[in-house]
């Protein structure tokens, strides 16, 4: 079913406009975020709270970057959805990094430290001592800065109200995620198929793994900001919309993510959800067809055209990373994918490395 209320007026219809926009205005913008947002990590008193702030805005500084994309399908709301999205991001980059270079393997920790993520999208809740279950706690007001910032970012939107059911959904998944991969590792696997279990019914035709992997995503909660800026948005479409980007378009965003880390995760001991595939060219089928319902997901959008470009840049911003060219097994992979690759695909990947290179 086709949406209704969520209008296509405003979405780049090709890739050389959303590049042009991308260009002038979001990747200026979101630096200029970045930038604002690295003076106040500078100043975070704890000397452990302050490294990880300020690594996880260089290190992942592409995830803003790549976020921020969704702005340039609505420029007059880029005043709100760029530091929206570059706040919510850096708090979902900032936490991950928490846990996962973490002086605690504490679920209860965890869970507390991703109630800002909740709180965050929740322009009525209170701030609360998200470190108190920690040694490391003195960030300056650091946190409750990112947690302010993304709270007066949605009260701006004018359809909030019918999107924030589903942000609240995919943020308290995304949360799940963060506490069960990253508890002591004889846990993990246990607690993330219990998990699995609660939601399995809703999703038979996915493996645990591409579930647990699409609520690793932000981009659900970042389109879903975008038609929040839309007057008039009603519930039934911000329904279908959470279901046309959840789980196929997320599921691929997380999965690319992941089939480009496995040397570096196995390296650091870290859970990949690319390696519970029996084989190689499971993995090259699973994700294939995970490409194929996400294209086929977007159809139903008014700016279809707009999320394909999304879908086509994501395959080329994974598959062309440096990573790729060192892993033997991923390589063989990534050419597989990329096979007959469209010309806005190949269009992407130049963007892509350009980008790179300016950056390093």
């Amino acid at each position: 079913m086709r949406l209704t209320t969520l209008s296509e007026a405003g979405a780049p219809k090709g890739p050389i406009k959303l590049m042009h926009r991308v260009y002038k205005y979001v990747l200026p913008e979101v630096e200029e975020e970045l930038r604002k947002l690295r003076l106040r990590a500078e100043a975070i008193p704890d000397a452990e709270l302050r490294g990880q702030a300020l690594s996880s805005m260089s290190d992942k500084k592409f995830h803003c970057q790549g976020g921020g994309v969704y702005a340039a399908a609505n420029l007059e709301y880029r005043h709100v959805l760029i530091p929206l999205i570059v706040a919510l991001q850096t708090i979902s980059d900032y936490l991950d990094n928490l846990c996962d270079r973490s002086t605690s393997l504490d679920a209860d920790d965890f869970r507390l430290l991703h109630q800002s993520m909740l709180d965050a999208v929740n322009p009525e809740a209170e701030l609360r001592d998200y470190y108190r279950l920690r040694s490391e706690r003195d960030d300056g007001g650091y946190l409750h800065h990112l947690v302010r910032t993304c709270q007066s970012c949605v009260t701006q939107l004018p359809s909030y109200r019918s999107v924030q059911g589903h942000v609240k959904e995919l943020v308290g998944l995304y949360s799940d995620l963060q506490v069960y991969k990253h508890i002591h590792i004889d846990r993990r696997e246990e607690q993330l198929m219990t998990w699995w279990e609660k939601h399995r019914d809703h999703y038979p035709h996915l493996q645990w793994n591409e579930f647990a992997a699409a609520t690793g995503s932000t981009l659900g909660m970042f389109m879903l900001f975008l038609a929040a800026a839309e007057d008039g948005l009603s519930q039934e479409d911000a329904a279908g919309i959470r279901s046309v980007y959840f789980p196929h378009v997320c599921g691929l965003h997380i999965l690319l993510d992941y089939l480009i880390d496995q040397e570096e995760d196995q390296l650091g001991g870290d859970l990949n959800f690319c390696n519970y595939y029996d084989n190689q060219q499971l993995l090259i089928q699973r994700i294939g067809t995970i490409v194929e319902r996400a294209r086929e997901d977007v159809k139903r959008l008014p700016a279809s055209r707009f999320h394909r470009l999304i879908i086509e840049g994501l395959l080329a911003l994974y598959l062309s990373d440096p990573k790729v060219s060192d892993q033997t097994e991923v390589k063989k992979v990534s050419r597989k994918l990329m096979k007959k690759s469209p010309i806005t695909r190949l269009f992407f990947l130049v963007n892509s490395n350009w980008i790179r290179r300016q950056q390093a």
